[in-house]
């Protein structure tokens, strides 16, 4: 099972999940994997770091398997950012770890709400929220043109560290 670990941006694991996703992004969306690069540095990355924000790794061996982040959306509410799996390690549940963990941390940090969009063209990622119980600020039965917004409510954090 792989070794959940929280990095800086900076940590050399984290660009695996910043290159695949950037080609993700590219090859859905047929866009230049320049312009994908750019916009996944568009926050500066203290923006994932405590205490505001923070950024998990799950490890096996030396690589990054799947990955995530959250961020600062307003006083009571986290943004989660670059949620990822390895390909090779998709269809094990890792994806749902990831945000599981994230909302752990980020109620843990105080936060009380989650916000996050995924794209249209994400179907994995939509099925993966709605299943994590997420809302949908959106009309789940509409062929999605624009971005997708969800939303949810976190229980307070059980105990301190």
């Amino acid at each position: 099972m792989p070794e959940s670990v929280w990095v800086a941006q900076s940590d050399p694991r984290v660009r695996p999940l910043l290159a695949d996703l950037a080609r993700e992004y590219s090859a859905r969306y047929q866009r230049v994997l320049n312009d994908v690069h750019f916009e996944l540095r568009e926050y500066p990355a203290d923006r994932f770091s405590p205490p505001e924000g923070g950024l998990l790794l799950l490890v096996a061996g030396a690589h990054a398997v799947a990955g995530g982040a959250f961020q600062r959306y307003d006083e009571e509410t986290a943004e989660l950012k670059r949620i990822w799996t390895d390909r090779a390690h998709r269809g094990h549940g890792l994806g749902r770890r990831v945000v599981a963990e994230l909302e752990a941390e980020a109620a843990h940090r105080g936060y009380t709400r989650i916000h996050l969009t995924t794209g249209p063209k994400q179907p994995e990622a939509r099925g993966l929220y709605l299943a994590a119980g997420y809302t949908p600020h959106f009309d789940v039965d509409a062929v999605p043109a624009t971005r997708l917004r969800f939303s949810k409510a976190l229980p307070a954090a059980v105990s301190a560290r």
